[in-house]
């Protein structure tokens, strides 16, 4: 419980409040319920709904018209600011207790902030062990453990429930969180108020469009982190890196394998058990060792080792946690069997994780590899030509499929990507199913080849029309068919 003059700045009333919402749906019994302006629904709209189902007061944005609804209602400039203080005044300003480290980037957040768990716990700051929590694609944990708190977004929970997730884990003792930071979160100001002690910047290629509009508004939401960060760590090798860091007020760290930079990894070896590298820190070239194969995976690392330097963690430290580095669910994800074949089940959703994965695989395949993949629909329709191209260039065979065809027909998905396959001449099926399309491509790989299975990774859903999803994991998938249940 909370008064509704300690949650918002310049607010008289007294009105106890049991929780806060921008759903009236969600609305119980003293709720405060906040409007938002969304991208489908003005919560303005439901005020009414709200205060019939219990709330006790309600925040609006100036200048909006409407009937009182009998309860105290605070009207601010911005809903969305507003909720940033709301939220986090609630939940106590558990963001203040916490070392925060954002990751943002095109791809490789999910990896850098598993990479980052792993490093700081057990690490020792000051004589006392650290304890980091995640907050991303795959759900939130402490120390490997799922706190239970689900959210509706696919990366960076809505600011309530962020700063619930937050409480939680000081509850169960974290002394960090690492969370990935998507476009989405930062163009709505998800995160307003927070300061990071660290913000990552991984990569930009061209993916959101759907909903930035531009590539200029998906770099600039992506640049809105390091205006709330104390140190930025960049990637030197990516363009958008020297645009970002121009208007970033924080101090700047480099890290890279092409370009001169402040870490630039050199001697770097892959083999299929993962690669090593050498970075000179402090005058002295230490070498690390990733057990993730391939070129992103040495990025990532990087990313996360300048992190954790910047955090205060020692070169022993790092190199401990990096060692103990064995993979992420859903990113670069084996499936064990005894058909002499690789199966690798991955996230890679864009053209650039498609192209990196495929490379990646690659380097240790003696056969074919063979590529499972789809395209989300309603979304960014210029990139699955593309992929289309790019995975028929690297790859042997390609099955096209369904990935999360949302409110598009699936088959014009596919005909989409396969214009860019048309132009190459490669070989190539069309299975809509697409635990037919798995098991095809299984089916047909003999020993030695490689089939990767792209798009989805540690999802376990497919979405269809109306936000309707039934149960689906290519990693359970593959499992059945290869029989490692």
């Amino acid at each position: 419980m909370a008064r509704l003059k300690d949650l918002l700045n310049g607010s008289e009333f007294e009105t106890e409040i049991s929780g806060v919402t921008i759903d009236s749906r969600a609305v119980t019994d003293g709720c405060l319920f906040v409007c938002i302006e969304g991208l489908s629904f003005d919560g303005h709209d439901f005020i009414w709904d709200a205060v019939k189902n219990g709330a006790a007061a309600v925040v609006c944005r100036e200048g909006r018209e409407f009937s009182d609804p009998g309860v105290p209602v605070v009207f601010v400039t911005d809903t969305r600011d507003a909720l940033c203080s709301i939220a986090a005044n609630f939940y106590g300003n558990p963001a203040d207790s916490l070392a925060l480290t954002g990751v943002t980037g095109t791809n490789g957040k999910t990896s850098v902030t598993y990479f980052m768990q792993t490093i700081l716990d057990g690490a020792l700051i000051a004589g006392s062990p650290r304890k980091a929590g995640i907050i991303g694609t795959s759900g939130a944990n402490v120390g490997g453990v799922d706190l239970g708190i689900g959210y509706a977004t696919s990366t960076t929970p809505d600011t309530i429930e962020l700063h619930a997730i937050l409480s939680e884990m000081i509850k169960k003792d974290a002394t960090d969180a690492v969370m990935e930071v998507s476009s989405h979160a930062l163009a709505l100001n998800k995160t307003g108020g927070m300061i990071f002690a660290v913000g990552i910047f991984t990569n930009l290629t061209s993916d959101h469009m759907d909903f930035h509009g531009t590539e200029d508004n998906y770099r600039e939401a992506k640049a809105k982190l390091f205006r709330q960060c104390r140190i930025g760590v960049f990637n030197a090798d990516d363009p958008a890196s020297e645009l970002i860091m121009k208007n970033a007020a924080c101090q700047k760290i480099t890290y890279g394998i092409e370009k001169p930079c402040d870490f630039q990894a050199v001697n770097i070896e892959y083999t299929t058990a993962g690669s090593r590298f050498s970075l000179n820190i402090n005058g002295t070239m230490e070498r690390f060792f990733i057990g993730i194969p391939g070129k992103f995976s040495v990025y990532n690392a990087l990313s996360a080792i300048c992190a954790a330097l910047a955090l205060g963690l020692s070169v022993a430290q790092i190199k401990e946690g990096i060692g103990q580095i064995k993979g992420v669910p859903g990113r670069f994800q084996s499936v064990p069997n005894s058909r002499g074949i690789a199966v690798i089940i991955d996230y890679a959703h864009t053209p650039d994780a498609l192209e990196n994965i495929i490379k990646a695989v690659r380097e240790f395949t003696t056969g074919r590899i063979i590529t499972v993949f789809g395209c989300g629909g309603d979304r960014d329709s210029d990139k699955r030509p593309v992929m289309g191209r790019i995975a028929g260039t690297l790859s042997d065979h390609c099955v096209l499929t369904s990935d999360n065809p949302r409110n598009e027909r699936p088959g014009k998905i596919i005909e989409e990507i396969e214009r860019g396959m048309v132009e190459i001449g490669c070989k190539y099926d069309k299975i809509v199913d697409r635990q037919e399309a798995i098991e095809a491509a299984v089916n047909m790989a003999r020993p030695g080849d490689s089939v990767i299975i792209a798009g989805k990774g540690c999802e376990d859903y497919q979405e269809f029309e109306d936000k309707r999803r039934v149960h689906f994991s290519d990693i359970e998938t593959a499992e059945k068919i290869l029989g490692c249940e």
